[in-house]
């Protein structure tokens, strides 16, 4: 399996999904997650995909595919259509953010979303140093970032709040994958949590 296809979000994501369950993935790129999925949990999935070659990346590895742009909304789509609605390491370029957690969770049972956590001790260490933090989970320079937002634990937590979005699990994670237990908003470099709604 290509490594990609092995991240430590998706390693998480996929202990969450039970066999058989319907998955939508928004903006999922290739179709790694969903392949996965399909492959080792039997899951039913559907991706979204705006970009081109990342569209026919997932069609050539035997995704179904929607092209659209999930700022406008998921309006094709019923409520309650699926089991979980991903949103992997995505959340932080997009522009309405509350619009599409509020549509993930109109569209889903529940929410999975995966963010890279800027209070991470070593993007801290970045910005104290005076330079704009370049990692795993923050691979780009500031100048060709897709980033629109940075954020941390404690700001998403009191966005779901704010939402009155449940928080039913949370995972952090270290640069290397593995799970952060304690002081997760400085030691936790990745976030994954399952919302829904009470």
């Amino acid at each position: 399996m290509n490594t990609l296809h092995n991240r430590g979000d998706f390693n998480v994501i996929a202990s969450w999904i039970k066999p058989g369950e319907r998955v939508l993935d928004l903006g999922c790129g290739d179709g790694g997650l969903l392949r996965r999925l399909i492959d080792q949990r039997g899951a039913r999935g559907y991706g979204i995909e705006l970009e081109n070659a990342a569209m026919l990346a997932a069609i050539g590895n035997g995704i179904n595919v929607i092209q659209t742009d999930l700022e406008q909304g998921l309006a094709g789509l019923g409520d309650a259509t699926f089991d979980h609605v991903v949103l992997s390491r995505t959340l932080q370029a997009v522009i309405h953010t509350e619009k599409v957690l509020t549509e993930m969770l109109r569209v889903g049972r529940e929410a999975v979303v995966s963010f890279p956590n800027f209070a991470y001790w070593k993007n801290r260490m970045a910005v104290m140093g005076g330079r704009m933090p370049v990692s795993e989970d923050l691979p780009y320079e500031w100048f060709n970032t897709p980033n629109l937002r940075f954020f941390t634990l404690v700001d998403f937590e009191a966005l779901c709040q704010h939402m009155n979005i449940a928080i039913r699990e949370r995972q952090v994670l270290d640069e290397a994958g593995a799970l952060v237990d304690e002081e997760a908003n400085f030691l936790g470099s990745l976030a994954v949590y399952r919302i829904g709604r009470d």
